[in-house]
Protein backbone atom coordinates (compact mmCIF):
# COMPACT_ATOMS: atom_id res chain seq x y z
CA UNK A 1 0.00 0.00 0.00
CA UNK A 2 1.26 3.63 -1.06
CA UNK A 3 -1.38 6.12 0.36
CA UNK A 4 0.24 9.22 -1.64
CA UNK A 5 -0.14 7.30 -4.81
CA UNK A 6 -3.93 6.48 -3.73
CA UNK A 7 -4.55 9.96 -2.66
CA UNK A 8 -2.63 11.25 -6.05
CA UNK A 9 -5.69 9.50 -8.14
CA UNK A 10 -8.74 11.73 -6.30
CA UNK A 11 -6.39 14.91 -5.66
CA UNK A 12 -3.72 17.17 -7.58
CA UNK A 13 -0.20 16.91 -6.24
CA UNK A 14 0.38 20.68 -7.12
CA UNK A 15 -3.30 21.28 -5.46
CA UNK A 16 -3.99 23.23 -2.41
CA UNK A 17 -6.52 20.21 -1.53
CA UNK A 18 -3.74 18.17 -1.47
CA UNK A 19 -1.12 19.87 0.28
CA UNK A 20 -3.68 20.40 3.21
CA UNK A 21 -4.67 16.84 3.25
CA UNK A 22 -1.20 15.28 2.86
CA UNK A 23 -0.12 17.87 5.82
CA UNK A 24 -2.78 16.94 8.21
CA UNK A 25 -2.60 13.36 7.64
CA UNK A 26 1.34 13.07 8.19
CA UNK A 27 0.99 15.01 11.63
CA UNK A 28 -2.27 12.69 12.36
CA UNK A 29 0.08 9.71 11.63
CA UNK A 30 3.05 10.57 13.16
CA UNK A 31 1.55 10.58 16.28
CA UNK A 32 -0.64 7.64 15.51
CA UNK A 33 2.74 5.70 15.22
CA UNK A 34 3.95 7.08 18.37
CA UNK A 35 1.08 6.36 20.14
CA UNK A 36 1.74 2.77 18.73
CA UNK A 37 4.78 2.07 20.01
CA UNK A 38 3.21 1.45 23.51
CA UNK A 39 0.92 -1.21 21.94
CA UNK A 40 0.39 -4.31 20.17
CA UNK A 41 -1.06 -3.50 16.78
CA UNK A 42 -0.59 -3.11 13.16
CA UNK A 43 1.72 0.10 12.90
CA UNK A 44 2.18 -0.32 9.36
CA UNK A 45 -2.15 -0.44 8.74
CA UNK A 46 -2.32 2.65 11.10
CA UNK A 47 0.43 4.66 9.77
CA UNK A 48 -1.14 3.55 6.15
CA UNK A 49 -4.62 4.25 7.33
CA UNK A 50 -3.96 7.47 9.11
CA UNK A 51 -2.57 8.88 5.42
CA UNK A 52 -6.27 8.08 3.79
CA UNK A 53 -8.58 8.94 6.71
CA UNK A 54 -9.74 12.33 5.51
CA UNK A 55 -9.45 11.20 1.91
CA UNK A 56 -13.50 12.01 0.91
CA UNK A 57 -12.80 15.73 1.67
CA UNK A 58 -12.78 16.24 -1.34
CA UNK A 59 -16.10 15.26 -2.23
CA UNK A 60 -17.32 18.45 0.23
CA UNK A 61 -18.12 21.67 -0.39
CA UNK A 62 -15.19 23.21 1.77
CA UNK A 63 -13.96 26.44 -0.49
CA UNK A 64 -11.55 27.10 2.79
CA UNK A 65 -9.92 23.56 1.82
CA UNK A 66 -10.50 24.13 -1.83
CA UNK A 67 -12.88 21.18 -2.38
CA UNK A 68 -15.62 21.89 -4.03
CA UNK A 69 -17.97 18.80 -3.57
CA UNK A 70 -21.60 19.06 -3.11
CA UNK A 71 -21.44 17.06 0.27
CA UNK A 72 -21.13 18.79 3.81
CA UNK A 73 -17.93 18.04 5.22
CA UNK A 74 -19.35 16.10 7.78
CA UNK A 75 -20.00 13.42 4.73
CA UNK A 76 -16.20 13.31 4.19
CA UNK A 77 -16.06 10.53 6.45
CA UNK A 78 -18.48 7.46 4.82
CA UNK A 79 -17.74 9.23 1.76
CA UNK A 80 -14.14 8.21 1.93
CA UNK A 81 -14.95 4.89 3.15
CA UNK A 82 -17.05 4.12 0.07
CA UNK A 83 -14.36 5.26 -1.71
CA UNK A 84 -11.50 3.38 -0.20
CA UNK A 85 -13.75 0.09 -0.38
CA UNK A 86 -14.39 0.83 -4.51
CA UNK A 87 -10.89 0.22 -4.60
CA UNK A 88 -10.69 -2.65 -2.68
CA UNK A 89 -9.23 -1.49 0.58
CA UNK A 90 -12.18 -2.51 3.30
CA UNK A 91 -10.12 -2.60 6.28
CA UNK A 92 -9.10 1.36 5.65
CA UNK A 93 -12.40 2.28 4.14
CA UNK A 94 -13.55 1.91 8.03
CA UNK A 95 -11.05 4.07 9.26
CA UNK A 96 -12.35 6.52 7.34
CA UNK A 97 -16.05 6.61 8.38
CA UNK A 98 -15.56 6.05 11.85
CA UNK A 99 -12.49 8.94 12.76
CA UNK A 100 -15.03 11.66 13.19
CA UNK A 101 -15.05 13.28 16.46
CA UNK A 102 -15.25 10.37 18.87
CA UNK A 103 -17.31 8.64 16.88
CA UNK A 104 -20.84 9.37 15.90
CA UNK A 105 -23.92 6.59 16.54
CA UNK A 106 -26.14 5.73 14.77
CA UNK A 107 -28.88 7.30 17.22
CA UNK A 108 -27.39 10.70 17.26
CA UNK A 109 -27.53 10.31 13.69
CA UNK A 110 -31.57 10.08 13.75
CA UNK A 111 -31.91 12.61 16.81
CA UNK A 112 -29.60 15.20 14.76
CA UNK A 113 -31.27 14.51 11.22
CA UNK A 114 -27.30 14.60 10.45
CA UNK A 115 -26.47 14.19 6.76
CA UNK A 116 -25.07 10.58 6.95
CA UNK A 117 -26.39 7.01 6.79
CA UNK A 118 -28.23 5.71 9.61
CA UNK A 119 -25.89 3.25 11.18
CA UNK A 120 -22.96 3.20 13.93
CA UNK A 121 -19.92 5.33 12.97
CA UNK A 122 -17.60 4.73 15.86
CA UNK A 123 -14.43 3.63 16.13
CA UNK A 124 -14.41 0.17 17.47
CA UNK A 125 -10.47 -1.42 16.85
CA UNK A 126 -7.62 -0.14 19.07
CA UNK A 127 -6.31 0.75 15.25
CA UNK A 128 -9.53 2.92 14.90
CA UNK A 129 -9.28 4.13 18.36
CA UNK A 130 -5.27 5.55 18.00
CA UNK A 131 -5.80 7.52 14.66
CA UNK A 132 -9.18 9.06 15.82
CA UNK A 133 -7.46 10.29 19.05
CA UNK A 134 -4.65 11.04 17.18
CA UNK A 135 -6.78 13.22 14.41
CA UNK A 136 -8.33 15.47 17.51
CA UNK A 137 -4.84 16.96 17.82
CA UNK A 138 -4.55 18.47 14.27
CA UNK A 139 -6.37 21.50 12.38
CA UNK A 140 -6.36 21.74 8.96
CA UNK A 141 -5.51 25.09 8.11
CA UNK A 142 -6.49 26.72 4.67
CA UNK A 143 -2.87 27.97 3.73
CA UNK A 144 -1.58 24.36 4.17
CA UNK A 145 -0.29 24.77 7.81
CA UNK A 146 -1.39 22.42 10.22
CA UNK A 147 -2.76 23.57 13.71
CA UNK A 148 -1.79 21.51 16.66
CA UNK A 149 -4.75 21.77 19.37
CA UNK A 150 -4.56 21.30 23.42
CA UNK A 151 -6.53 18.94 25.45
CA UNK A 152 -8.59 21.77 26.47
CA UNK A 153 -9.60 22.94 23.06
CA UNK A 154 -10.40 19.19 21.73
CA UNK A 155 -12.51 18.60 25.23
CA UNK A 156 -14.27 22.78 24.96
CA UNK A 157 -15.07 21.13 21.33
CA UNK A 158 -15.97 17.91 22.10
CA UNK A 159 -18.22 19.36 25.15
CA UNK A 160 -20.57 20.66 22.20
CA UNK A 161 -21.49 17.34 21.33
CA UNK A 162 -21.97 16.29 24.98
CA UNK A 163 -20.63 14.98 27.75
CA UNK A 164 -20.61 11.19 27.23
CA UNK A 165 -17.82 12.62 24.05
CA UNK A 166 -16.05 14.32 26.45
CA UNK A 167 -15.86 11.32 28.95
CA UNK A 168 -14.78 8.99 25.50
CA UNK A 169 -12.13 11.24 25.02
CA UNK A 170 -10.57 11.45 28.61
CA UNK A 171 -10.41 8.06 28.37
CA UNK A 172 -7.87 8.01 25.28
CA UNK A 173 -6.25 10.51 26.99
CA UNK A 174 -5.78 8.30 30.22
CA UNK A 175 -5.36 5.00 27.49
CA UNK A 176 -2.76 6.72 25.23
CA UNK A 177 -0.97 9.53 26.90
CA UNK A 178 -1.41 8.33 30.53
CA UNK A 179 -3.23 11.02 31.58
CA UNK A 180 -6.24 11.16 33.57
CA UNK A 181 -8.55 14.51 33.99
Amino acid sequence: MEPLKIIEKFYDPNSKAFEILVNHSKAVAEKAIKISENFDVDKEFIYNAAMLHDIGIFMTNTPKFECYGSYPYIAHGYLGKELLEKEGFKKFALVCERHTGVGITKEEIIKKNLPLPHRDMIPISLEEQIIAYSDKFFSKESDGSVRIRTVDEIITDLSNYGEEKVNIFKKWLKKFEGIAL
